[in-house]
C-alpha cells in the first residue's frame, strides 16, 4: 500500500503526500471554493484519510486494551468518545477551546490489580514507529499520562513527563512496553500481542 514520503501514513500514490503533508506543504495557496474534491471509493481524500486514520487508531487502542484485560488489569475507556458517541465526528473542524480539550482526553484508564495503582494511558500508532513531544496536542494536560505506541514491529511506552525532559520513542529506542517496573507485565504476553500488531499492521 502507498505510504506519504513525509509521514509513512496512507496515500494514493507511491512517491507522494498523503493529504495532511501535502495541506501543510500548500497551507499558502488558496483553493477555490467551486473545486470539488478528488474522489476515491466513493470518499474525498480528505474524510478516506480521517477514516483510514481512525481505524488504525481504534485496532491499535483494542489491541492496547485487550492486552492489560488478559493481564488483568481493570481498563476503563475514558475518552469523551466512549462517554458520549459520535462526539469526535460532531467535533471534525471544530477550534474552541473545549473542543481541543474533549480531544485531549487519555484513551484508558487502567489499574494494576496488585498494586491498585491507576494510570492515565493514551495509545497512538505510528507506521514510522517514532514519537516525540511535539507529536503530542499543544499543551497537553495530562503530564501524568503514559504514551503506548504501536508500530508495525514494536508496542513502546514513554510518559509525557518523559517526553517533555527531551526522550522520545524512535525505531531503534529501548523503550518497550515491557519494560515499565511500574505496570508488572509479563513480557511474554507482550510478545504475542506484538505478533497480532504485526499481522494487523504489516501492509499498513
Amino acid at each position: 500500500m502507498a505510504e506519504c514520503i513525509e509521514c509513512g501514513e496512507y496515500t494514493k500514490y507511491n512517491g507522494g503526500l498523503c493529504y495532511q503533508c501535502y495541506k501543510k506543504e500548500n497551507s499558502k495557496e488558496v483553493i477555490e471554493e467551486d473545486h470539488e474534491p478528488e474522489v476515491l471509493n466513493g470518499l474525498s481524500d480528505k474524510d478516506f484519510n480521517y477514516r483510514y486514520g481512525m481505524i488504525k487508531g481504534r485496532i491499535a487502542e483494542t489491541l492496547i486494551q485487550e492486552l492489560f484485560l488478559s493481564l488483568g488489569y481493570n481498563v476503563f475507556r475514558y475518552g469523551m468518545e466512549n462517554t458520549i458517541p459520535g462526539i469526535m465526528e460532531l467535533l471534525k473542524g471544530v477550534r474552541s477551546d473545549v473542543a481541543q480539550e474533549i480531544r485531549r482526553m487519555p484513551d484508558f484508564v487502567i489499574q494494576n490489580p496488585k498494586t491498585k495503582s491507576v494510570y492515565f494511558i493514551e495509545v497512538k500508532f505510528r507506521a514510522n514507529g517514532s514519537f516525540r513531544y511535539n507529536d503530542l496536542p499543544q499543551n497537553y494536560p495530562y503530564e501524568n499520562a503514559y504514551i503506548i505506541l504501536v508500530s508495525k514491529k514494536h508496542i513502546k511506552c514513554i510518559t509525557v513527563d518523559e517526553l517533555s525532559q527531551g526522550k522520545a520513542i524512535t525505531p531503534t529506542s529501548k523503550n518497550y512496553l515491557g519494560t515499565r517496573k511500574e505496570f508488572e507485565l509479563d513480557k511474554a504476553v507482550i510478545i504475542d500481542f506484538c505478533s497480532f500488531a504485526i499481522q494487523f499492521f504489516e501492509n499498513v
